[in-house]
């Protein structure tokens, strides 16, 4: 969906994630603070996980844009947006993103969502936007919530092999292209 895509916010370029991000990619992923809420703070392996519910890129992925720092270039994570096709009627799109610890709190997150909004809406014509997050996980929900999504649902997967915090559940957030 965004394999040719390039935006640029006020501090970040976003680009199509390549191999030359492999080595950013696993290092985002040894971060037990930024796995904490995707699988309890588990390093990911350097091949990635095929078998995860959650994304795990190495480049290439079309879908995956890396967040670089307009000024320094430096790595601050990435950005992605999933086709989930129609929906209710509605074209519709997941966000999902995964930022580096020394990024976070300084609004990058919500730079970045509100732009894959803005892409998705105004230029890839889709109807809604979605994504998801631990309900646990408050910090991911300011970020949606400042961007401009609202919580629709709470839901209650059941896990394989469950981390601290899944019991109280994931939190669905959408935004709806305004008419």
């Amino acid at each position: 969906m965004l394999a040719d895509f390039r935006i640029h916010t006020a501090r970040l370029n976003l680009r199509p994630v390549t191999s030359s991000d492999r080595a950013d990619l696993i290092a985002l992923e040894s971060d037990a603070q930024v796995m904490r809420y995707l699988n309890g703070g588990q390093p990911v392996p350097e091949a990635g996980l095929l078998d995860a519910d959650f994304l795990t890129p190495r480049g290439g992925e079309p879908e995956v844009l890396a967040a670089r720092h307009r000024a320094s270039g430096a790595f601050i994570g990435w950005f992605a947006l999933f086709d989930d096709g129609w929906v209710d009627g509605l074209r519709t799109a997941e966000i999902g993103y995964r930022l580096t610890r020394a990024a976070w709190g300084s609004g990058y997150a919500t730079e970045g969502v509100q732009a894959l909004i803005e892409v998705a809406f105004n230029t890839l014509g889709l109807d809604r936007v979605r994504s998801e997050t631990m309900a646990v996980n408050q910090a991911s929900r300011l970020v949606l919530e400042k961007a401009g999504l609202v919580h629709i649902d709470t839901v209650f997967p059941i896990h394989a092999q469950p981390i601290p915090g899944s019991e109280q559940g994931e939190v669905i957030y959408e935004i709806r292209k305004k008419k």
